[in-house]
């Protein structure tokens, strides 16, 4: 019973540790000292609706596992340790593309929990005094 109780404590630290969150604030801050790329999951749709964060990456999610991994891999130039913040409407899609890249070999992905929209996690990027452009290209 011990060993049980013990993996399933030990499970959970690796989760928490292979699932390393980021505010809006704080990938906005790393993404300016250059050193964390930000990339939007979110849809055409919703890019169009609120706008961009400046600098950041786009590829839509919906479009599946397949464009999602060869569009990161290009953003990055291969480097899969290069970090990166996803970014999604409240952090639900963010948190099931981070477990995929992780899975594919990437060592250094952030979620925006919160998201663009704001959830349990905090506000969102739109609710903060962070900086959003017209998307013009959507």
């Amino acid at each position: 019973m011990r060993r049980i109780a013990f993996l399933i404590l030990l499970l959970g630290a690796i989760t928490a540790q292979a699932e390393p969150d980021l505010s809006a604030p704080q990938a906005f801050e790393r993404s300016n000292q250059g050193g964390l790329l930000i990339i939007d999951i979110r849809t055409p749709e919703e890019w169009r609706e609120t706008g961009v964060i400046p600098g950041a990456r786009r590829v839509d999610f919906y479009r599946g596992p397949d464009v999602l991994l060869k569009s990161v891999l290009q953003m990055v130039n291969g480097d899969r340790n290069a970090p990166i913040a996803l970014v999604c409407h409240s952090g639900s899609r963010t948190i099931q593309a981070q477990r995929f890249l992780q899975a594919q070999g990437f060592t250094q992905v952030y979620n925006v929990r919160e998201g663009m929209a704001g959830s349990a996690a905090g506000p969102g990027w739109l609710h903060r005094p962070l900086p959003v452009e017209a998307c013009p290209r959507c």
